[in-house]
Order: structure tokens, then C-alpha cells, then sequence
């Protein structure tokens, strides 16, 4: 029987997870990976891939419409299908990607209670993750009572910041409540910060900016592999636009809507699920959608999301002072040739030079030899950072397997 590790990382409507071995840090090898999808819905998806000694996909994927009222119906079916596929692994413990670390926890934790009850607290700064993530929890604990469950934080890779950066010109008794910059994406940029020595040799320890690219938006400028400055703060609201998150806006709109009548929930609603890209095109959030399109609304919403990119690359370089390297990475930074075009023609005065070819083979390196700055596209792996994070926690806590 091998120990195994399963993560899990889940949404307002799905629930991802992987399966790895391995029990040192170093060693983590998946196995298996799936999502249910459409929690809620009498005919939500369950899919399942199969890996080959955790270098890819077998070519062995299933999928099938289940019901999955809730998250804990959803976490059984995950179990369910783990037992009848997995009968060689006992499961040790369960990684979490929980958004929100809040001032507590900078550091990989394993779960109690009383660490659950510090992350309810936190829900409000993290409405549209933290509550799904703890449900995934407490689901998992009423399920599987003896499995040690760790949580991973996305807050934690941004504690290395300058006070200055985790500061808001607020007086100082609420930034005494926790009322800063936290940053996030945080096990995305771990996980791309780790590849840096392989990819830019020299260079890796430099001043690089890092660009996550997805539903959710924020870039990163680290040096030395640690974050310097990022985009998102308080919560993952601000910053850069979303899929159909606003990101930074004059926080007197917010002050003006409500003298308007409209109620706070209305205006959370319009920040979190109808701005961004949906809201600027009035088509849809998913970038796919809009490079498809040839509505003039979707390239508008398409230009303002790469202009305000290439306008926050600028300001992340001065925070370096200076750029040696630009990574993209999400699932719109390692799939969307067209958007790291713009973006990059926008910052050619930063020294970006991008080979064509290149980019629209989503070729490792995409910039020219003669760039002055590098430009490169590599895939991020949160489930394996929050693997490897877990595994290092059993290693160090010996007791914890004893008590499984």
C-alpha cells in the first residue's frame, strides 16, 4: 500500500483535485487529476485524467453528468471514484489551496480547529474562495475524520514585501485591524519562482515580472525569487480587470452607487460577476470568447485588458528598478498568443522584443535573441506547490502519521 496525498481546490461551483505520491518533498508525482464541475445543477460534470508517472496525460480521460447539489455531494463522488480507482494508495492527507492567510498565517498549516475557526474569519476579505475552500474542509472532515488536512495559502509568497508595499494611506489603527496589501496567487508565483533557475540561468535571480493570466488577474515583481510588489491587495478584487472582476477602480464609485440606492450586496455583485471583461464587452468574460469574436465591443474589452497590463508592467518594473525577465503564465498567459503580442508591443519600451513565431507556437522563450529583456511562457502548477508543501508538513510532524 503507497501513501497518497489529495488536494483539493475548490470554487463557488467546482471542486478540483489531484492525486500525488511521494512522501518527501522533492518526490511528489501525480497521478490522477479532475474537477466537478456545475455544483448545484442535477447534471454537473465529473472528469478525470489519468498521468504517467506525473509527466502527462495517458490519454485515459473520463467524463460524465452526475448530480452535485452541494460541495460535500461533490467531494463524495471524488471520493467515491478514488476508491474504486485508486485501491493501491491510502491517503494520508489532504492539501488545501485556501485563498486568504489574512495576518496570521504565512506558512503551509495543518488544520484543527481552531485554525478553522481563524479561517471563517476571514471570509469576508475572501468572499468568492475562502468560504468554498473551508466547506471542502469541513465536507472532507465529516467524510474522512482521520485524514490530516493541511492548508496552503495564496497570501503567504507576498510576506517577503517592504511594509511600505503592504501599507494603504489609511489611518494607522486600521492597518492595525489587518486592513493591507496582502497580494495573491500566491502558490501560482511560488511555483514559477522555483522554475526561474532552470529557464533563466543567470538571470533568475534578477528583477522579473510575473503575469498570471486567467479568470483571475494579477502580475508579480520579484527578485531573488521573492515578491517585491504585486497588483491585487486586500482582497482578489483589485488590480488588474478580470474575467468579470472590476480590479482597481476610484473607491467614491462605490461611495456614489450607494447614495444611487443600490444596496451593498448589488454593488458586490457588479464588481465581482458583472465587470471586467464581461462588463467592458457585454459579451462574455472568457478571453477565448472575445479573440473569436468580431463584435468591435470584444476587441474594445480586449485592447483596455492588455493596455492596463502593459500599463502595470511599467509600474512593477520601476518597483524593481529595473526588468530583466517578463513570465506569463494562466491559463490566458499561456494560451493567448494575441494578447502577450499586445502587451508586449505596449511595453516595447521597457526593451520587450517577441519573436512572432515563437509566440504563437507558445514556445518556451518567446523573445528575440537581440531583446533586452526576456520574455518567456511557462505553465504554473499550484496542485504541486500545495503537494509538495503538504508533504513537507508529514515530514516535519511525524506525529501527525502516527495519529492516521
Amino acid at each position: 500500500m503507497q501513501d497518497a496525498i489529495l488536494i483539493l481546490n475548490a470554487g463557488s461551483s467546482s471542486i478540483k483535485f489531484a492525486v500525488f505520491t511521494g512522501a518527501a518533498e522533492s518526490a511528489c508525482v501525480r497521478l490522477f487529476a479532475g474537477s466537478v464541475d456545475g455544483i448545484g445543477d442535477a447534471r454537473a460534470q465529473f472528469i478525470s485524467k489519468d498521468f504517467d508517472a506525473g509527466q502527462g496525460v495517458t490519454g485515459r480521460k473520463m467524463e460524465r453528468k452526475v448530480a452535485a447539489g452541494t460541495h460535500g455531494t461533490a467531494l463524495q463522488l471524488i471520493l467515491d471514484w478514488l476508491e474504486d480507482e485508486t485501491s493501491g494508495l491510502r491517503f494520508v492527507a489532504a492539501g488545501h489551496r485556501v485563498v486568504h492567510g489574512g495576518t496570521s498565517f504565512f506558512q503551509p498549516v495543518h488544520v484543527d480547529a481552531a485554525v478553522l475557526a481563524r479561517l471563517k474569519a476571514l471570509i469576508p476579505l475572501a468572499p468568492l474562495h475562502q468560504p468554498y475552500a473551508l466547506q471542502a474542509i469541513e465536507a472532507l472532515q465529516a467524510q474522512r475524520p482521520n485524514m490530516i488536512q493541511v492548508a496552503c495559502f495564496d497570501t503567504a509568497f507576498h510576506a517577503t514585501r517592504s511594509p511600505r508595499e503592504q501599507r494603504f494611506a489609511l489611518p494607522r489603527t486600521l492597518a492595525e485591524q489587518g486592513i493591507r496589501r496582502y497580494g495573491f496567487h500566491g502558490l501560482s508565483y511560488e511555483y514559477i519562482a522555483g522554475l526561474l533557475p532552470s529557464c533563466l540561468s543567470d538571470a533568475a535571480n534578477g528583477k522579473v515580472v510575473i503575469a498570471h493570466l486567467g479568470h483571475g488577474v494579477s502580475m508579480c515583481a520579484v527578485e531573488n525569487r521573492q515578491s517585491i510588489a504585486t497588483t491585487m491587495s486586500f482582497t482578489p478584487l483589485d488590480g488588474l480587470p478580470m474575467g468579470t472582476r472590476c480590479g482597481a477602480i476610484d473607491p467614491a464609485i462605490v461611495l456614489y452607487l450607494l447614495e444611487q440606492g443600490m444596496s451593498g450586496s448589488d454593488i458586490a455583485d457588479l464588481l465581482h460577476h458583472q465587470s471586467g471583461l464581461l462588463g467592458l464587452s457585454g459579451i462574455s468574460g472568457d478571453m477565448r470568447t472575445l479573440l473569436a469574436s468580431s463584435d468591435p465591443a470584444a476587441a474594445e474589452a480586449v485592447d483596455y485588458f492588455c493596455y492596463r497590463i502593459s500599463r502595470e508592467l511599467g509600474s512593477l518594473a520601476a518597483a524593481l528598478g529595473g526588468l530583466d525577465a517578463v513570465v506569463f503564465t494562466g491559463g490566458i498567459g499561456e494560451q493567448a498568443a494575441a494578447v502577450r503580442a499586445s502587451i508586449c508591443q505596449e511595453a516595447g519600451w521597457l526593451g520587450l522584443e517577441i519573436d512572432a513565431q515563437a509566440n504563437e507556437a507558445h514556445t518556451l522563450q518567446i523573445s528575440t535573441p537581440g531583446s533586452r529583456v526576456s520574455v518567456w511562457v511557462i505553465p504554473t502548477d499550484e496542485e504541486q506547490v500545495i503537494a509538495r508543501h503538504t508533504a513537507a508538513l508529514l515530514l516535519s510532524k511525524p506525529d501527525l502519521l502516527k495519529k492516521f
